[in-house]
């Protein structure tokens, strides 16, 4: 007796409705930078691969803020998209109760990419970076480093300061104005960079640009 045919049914996926919104932030506290400067990045490398190290380099503290920053190839400054992302999926799991999982999956925030040379000599990493309005300065802060050691550091700050993001997003999970509202919770709650409300700080505080600031 020959064995029943199984019969197998197809998986109909609905059709994605993706939109996106050009959405302006204008920054109500200081932004404080902190990119990974390409000596330290190889000192790090250096120490993984048990190679040989010469001594500690004298604190220059221009050179510090310069490496702080985020440099886009025309010679603008950007920062993190995945910077403001991150605010915004935090502000989401702590405003709705949705799992981050379904939050980075309901949107992107998209910026410009660039290549950045890594630690390892001859390779580049790929970032995206949001462009950022406004004028460095350079900061000083006192840190605490291991067993509770002070340091200097000096970084580079932005105020005042505005980002053009752009966000791409499900409809299906998100409207324009619940977009909205959630970047402006997260300007607020969670903040981005250095010493941000995330972090215990009040820095890298912003909003969605009203249409009078917009214009």
């Amino acid at each position: 007796m020959a064995a029943p045919k199984k019969e197998t049914t197809g998986i109909v996926l609905p059709q994605l409705k993706i939109g996106m919104m050009d959405v302006l932030l204008i920054g109500d506290a200081p932004l404080v930078c902190h990119a990974w400067s390409l000596k330290a990045k190889r000192q790090m490398l250096e120490k993984q691969t048990k190679a040989a190290r010469g001594g500690r380099a004298a604190k220059d503290p221009n050179d510090d803020f310069k490496q702080s920053l985020y440099r886009l190839p025309d010679g603008g400054y950007g920062f993190p998209s995945v910077a403001f992302k991150g605010a915004a999926v935090t502000a989401i799991t702590s405003v709705s109760g949705v799992t981050k999982v379904a939050a980075r999956q309901a949107f992107q925030i998209l910026g410009e990419d660039i290549d950045v040379a890594a630690a390892y000599e001859g390779i580049n990493v790929r970032q995206n970076l949001v462009r950022i309005g406004g004028q460095p300065r350079m900061r000083e802060d006192m840190v605490r480093v291991g067993m509770g050691t002070a340091d200097l550091r000096y970084r580079a700050e932005f105020f005042p300061w505005q980002a053009q993001i752009i966000v791409r997003f499900n409809e299906d999970l998100l409207s324009p104005e619940q977009i909205v509202n959630l970047l402006n919770v997260s300007g607020f709650a969670v903040g981005v960079g250095e010493w941000r409300p995330e972090r215990d700080g009040q820095m890298g505080l912003y909003h969605v640009a009203t249409e009078r600031e917009a214009s």
